[in-house]
């Protein structure tokens, strides 16, 4: 398997494991809601379709911890949510990493 094809697998249910995630969540109304679950579906989907995608030169384990806490910044900092945005990035590009190493050569 290459690097797109799994990077799109990992984007694909990295995104869709935070949106369900976050469905028992409230919010003001329901465009909001879906405003919320398609911003993160897409930030998640882009974390877990770069991290075996971009060559660091280290393990892919901290490149996935370093991508996933980076690209969750942004939406922390927006939000005022650090904890459960950074940490479940961090938590997935580490866990992405680690699955990258083990099927990858």
């Amino acid at each position: 398997m290459n690097g797109i094809t799994f990077g799109i697998i990992c984007g694909a249910v990295f995104g869709v494991v935070d949106v369900l995630i976050m469905i028992p969540l409230k919010y003001e109304n329901q465009r909001k809601k879906i405003e919320a679950m398609t911003a993160a579906f897409i930030e998640r989907f882009m974390i877990g379709f770069l991290i075996p995608n971009v060559q660091f030169g280290i393990s892919p384990v901290l490149s996935g911890f370093i991508l996933g806490l980076t690209l969750s910044l942004p939406s922390a900092i927006i939000t005022r949510v650090y904890i459960p945005i950074i940490g479940i990035g961090a938590a997935g590009g580490i866990i992405i990493g680690i699955i990258e190493k083990a099927i990858l050569p």
